[in-house]
C-alpha cells in the first residue's frame, strides 16, 4: 500500500504550485492604472455622437500610463538632483518641458495650472 502523504502544518505552499486563478483586481495594483472611464468622459464632452473601440481605448490607456510614468520619473530625478525630499509643482512642470516638445509642453503646463487652480478654488 502507498504511504499517506504527511499533512503540512502552517508551512506556506510554494508559489509556483499555487493555482494561477487568483482573484486579482488589476486596476488597483501598482502599474495597472486604467484611464478608460476618463477617456470616454472626455470623448463624450468633445464629440457626443462618436464612440471608441476597445482596442483604441486600450492604446490610449497605454499611452497615458507611459507618459505619466515618464513625467513622474523625470520629476523625481529633478527632485533628487536638487537634494530635496518633496516633489514640487515646479519639478513636474520642468519634467513636462523636458519631455514634451515646444507648444505641446506649454499647453500641457497651462492646462495643468488651470486644473490645479480650479481644484483649489472649488
Amino acid at each position: 500500500w502507498p504511504e499517506p502523504t504527511p499533512k503540512r502544518t502552517g508551512a506556506p505552499e510554494d508559489t509556483e504550485t499555487q493555482s494561477p486563478e487568483r482573484n486579482h483586481n488589476f486596476s488597483t495594483e501598482f502599474g495597472h492604472r486604467n484611464y478608460s472611464l476618463y477617456i470616454n468622459r472626455v470623448l463624450k464632452e468633445v464629440a457626443p455622437h462618436n464612440g471608441i473601440s476597445f482596442r483604441t481605448l486600450d492604446m490610449m490607456n497605454t499611452m497615458i500610463s507611459d507618459i505619466f510614468e515618464r513625467i513622474s520619473t523625470e520629476a523625481c530625478n529633478l527632485m533628487y538632483f536638487r537634494n530635496r525630499r518633496t516633489l514640487t509643482p515646479e519639478d513636474v512642470q520642468k519634467a513636462v518641458y523636458l519631455l514634451l516638445p515646444g507648444k505641446l509642453a506649454k499647453y500641457a503646463v497651462a492646462s495643468g495650472n488651470e486644473a490645479v487652480q480650479w481644484y483649489v478654488h472649488s
